[in-house]
């Protein structure tokens, strides 16, 4: 392979008396020109590679094939009509629909929103009559945002427009205005600069943006990176999360009621994850992990509501606790070895039912008003394409509300869930679907996909890709690594900061399992992630880079040195540390950090890194500087390729032709370097 030249310049920083280089550093600067051109540079270079595959374009016809069916989503109901969003097939954005005396009409498109379809609606948050609707759109990928308003019976016209908000939900207080959240606009790049005093805010409709009241943050004494804000029901309460990092958040009360009065401080530590669910007059519903490492539900009287007023009404259990309301009940979701059990209880605490779902995977949904007597909840796993059930929750009779036709017969796939030993002894889950009928023989094209990170649980779900790759023989092996969230707090914990390494062991051992027992071997397995995912990716090549054949780290953290001074990085510090807070930290991220470990005359795998020039959430230099490292360093054959998506971010509201293109290039890529000359079968 020829890369384009990327020159190296001397960026130097000391990190308690040890120097270090950064050559690439330059490409941090997304405004620059130079940065501009070497993404232009290294486009051109991928293309011409990926052109050369023969099956890349059947690949492609295949995704669009299977791809292009309905997909309707459960509905809901505000004021006089029925909505739900539902995409033709190949839209790249669902459209908003609604329904009323059995006449249905389109009433957001947001394909309409801009010409490439790169512009993607976001929240919806109507008022509680359903005459005024408050959404979010992001433009390119962007995390930034606008708010706009409409009125239900005139979507043409734009009542109020926001603008410059970011990671934030929209909370009606009746019809008169709503809360949402957002940061100062950095005086530099709002793409990479960073941002980290979250601040709350009160729109009242009708007012301009300048005029917006700062309800909380804005001051040092209340200086979080991530603020929420939501208002109770019945209107009664305004109630605030913050959080200083992804994990962990006080927890605030107002009485809306008496606008004269201050917050009440629920919490006043990050020492667990609380929120409020439900309110039942002045009694407070509270999920929390406070001294329950899986979850539990407490009451409280919103007069007395800190910690030692708590009462249990939800115990905690062995397994980790999830849990929605609706109906005028509550929905216990719990995670049994990464796989959905329902459980329902009424407002005294007491168990009503489990609801007996269509079989083993995830199911999600159970949410809705308390007037609302009917529920939705979808089910899916790695080869069921979700479907929707409605509930009665008065009998807790279910019965298939819509089911999509697609192209494929999920009774010639089999997914198992077995047990693997990491590197310390711990017992890690990993399920494996392909189709029936493969042989066991070490040649089967495989992708191990992991995450391990920010209590993020995998659980098994269905996807079209997965299944263009299952229909070419090959097998999808996804663990459940420490560092996620799929057996509560303390997995979690245990793959954080100076315990990261046992993510990437575990991630190890799952790609030696996989190849001792001849599901694959190494010239046939593929190891792909994205986000904190990428970083497992690229740790694991840098740690053993003969484990695998391809590597797919996606919109990775890969420069774990600096991953803190962009955008809302420093909130990750929980799951991360950081390399200023102590020699010992930065020696630990220092020695997986994948751009300070890729080594010289070292032969990695074939490496397709691909990521979002709109990504504001894990910044694209990141990526930019591991390709910059592997094509200076790599040796062999094997090519280090980057894919540099353009008006793109993180991978939400990505447009469905975009999406289609990256799994074409993917797929094709990781059969072409496993020496693939031809797809395994013919479609």
């Amino acid at each position: 392979m020829i890369y384009p030249n990327t020159k190296k310049k001397e960026f130097k920083s000391t990190y308690f008396n040890t120097v270090i280089n950064d050559p690439y550093q330059w490409l941090e600067d997304d405004n620059s020109k130079e940065t501009a051109l070497w993404v232009d540079k290294q486009n051109q270079t991928t293309a011409k590679y990926l052109s050369q595959i023969p099956y890349r374009k059947a690949i492609k016809q295949r995704l669009e094939t299977l791809w292009n069916y309905e997909k309707v989503s459960a509905p809901f109901t505000r004021g006089e009509y029925t909505y739900f969003t539902k995409n033709n097939g190949l839209q790249n954005q669902s459209v908003i629909y609604r329904k009323k005396d059995n006449k249905t009409s389109v009433f957001l498109d947001p394909n309409t929103f801009s010409k490439d379809g790169t512009t993607s609606l976001g929240a919806l948050s109507f008022t509680k009559d359903g005459t005024l609707l408050a959404y979010s759109i992001s433009e390119g990928g962007s995390d930034w945002r606008k708010i706009i308003v409409i009125n239900t019976n005139n979507t043409t016209k734009k009542l109020d427009v926001i603008e410059n908000v970011k990671f934030s939900n929209i909370a009606w207080f009746k019809n008169e205005g709503f809360y949402y959240s957002s940061y100062d606009k950095p005086q530099g790049s709002e793409l990479s600069d960073k941002t980290d005093s979250h601040k709350v805010y009160y729109h009242k409709l009708g007012t301009a943006q300048k005029d917006d009241i700062l309800i909380f943050g804005g001051i040092e004494s209340q200086k979080h990176r991530y603020i929420n804000a939501s208002v109770t029901d019945d209107n009664a309460y305004l109630i605030i999360t913050a959080r200083v990092s992804t994990s962990g958040n006080k927890l605030f009360i107002k009485d809306l009621s008496k606008p004269e009065t201050e917050f009440k401080n629920l919490l006043n530590h990050t020492d667990s994850d609380s929120y409020v669910i439900e309110n039942q007059g002045d009694t407070l519903f509270i999920v929390t992990n406070l001294n329950a490492p899986n979850k539990k539900v407490i009451t409280v009287n919103a007069s007395k509501p800190t910690p030692e007023y708590w009462k249990d009404f939800i115990q905690e259990t062995q397994h980790v606790l999830n849990v929605t309301t609706g109906g005028d009940y509550f929905f216990a979701n719990y995670m049994v070895n990464a796989v959905s059990q329902v459980k329902q209880f009424n407002y005294n605490g007491e168990l009503v039912k489990t609801i007996e779902l269509p079989g083993l995977g995830t199911a999600s949904g159970f949410s809705g008003r308390k007037i609302d007597k009917t529920l939705y909840y979808t089910f899916t796993n790695y080869k069921t394409a979700p479907s929707t059930f409605k509930l009665d929750t008065q009998t807790g009779e279910t019965a298939l509300y819509w089911s999509p036709k697609i192209d494929y017969n999920n009774n010639n796939y089999i997914s198992k869930q077995l047990f693997y030993t990491s590197k310390d002894g711990t017992k890690i889950p990993m399920i494996i679907t392909h189709k029936k009928g493969i042989e066991y023989n070490g040649k089967n094209p495989t992708i191990l996909y992991g995450y391990g990170g920010f209590n993020v649980s995998l659980t098994p779900s269905f996807s079209v890709t997965n299944l263009v790759w299952m229909e070419q023989g090959g097998i999808l092996a996804v663990p459940n690594l420490r560092g996620g969230g799929e057996y509560g707090k303390a997995w979690h914990d245990a793959g954080i900061q100076l315990k990261k390494q046992n993510v990437f062991d575990d991630f190890i051992a799952a790609a030696e399992f996989l190849i001792n027992n001849q599901y694959t071997s190494s010239n046939y397995l593929a190891l792909r992630g994205g986000s904190n995912g990428g970083l497992l990716v690229g740790a694991t090549i840098t740690q053993q880079p003969k484990l695998a054949k391809v590597a797919l780290p996606a919109v990775g953290v890969l420069d774990m040195l600096r991953y803190h001074k962009f955008t809302a990085g420093a909130g990750w510090a929980y799951d991360y540390g950081t390399a200023d807070q102590s020699e010992v930290m930065f020696k630990y991220l220092k020695a997986y950090s994948p751009v300070h470990n890729v080594k010289a005359n070292t032969a990695y795998p074939a490496t397709l890194i691909t990521t979002g020039d709109h990504d504001d959430r894990v910044v694209p230099a990141h990526s930019f500087k591991f390709a910059a490292q592997l094509q200076d360093k790599q040796a062999g054959n094997n090519p280090t390729l980057i894919r540099i998506e353009t008006n793109a971010g993180h991978g939400a509201g990505t447009p469905v032709s975009k999406t289609i293109e990256q799994y074409a290039d993917l797929f094709s890529f990781t059969l072409f370097n496993m020496e693939f000359k031809s797809l395994p079968h013919t479609y």
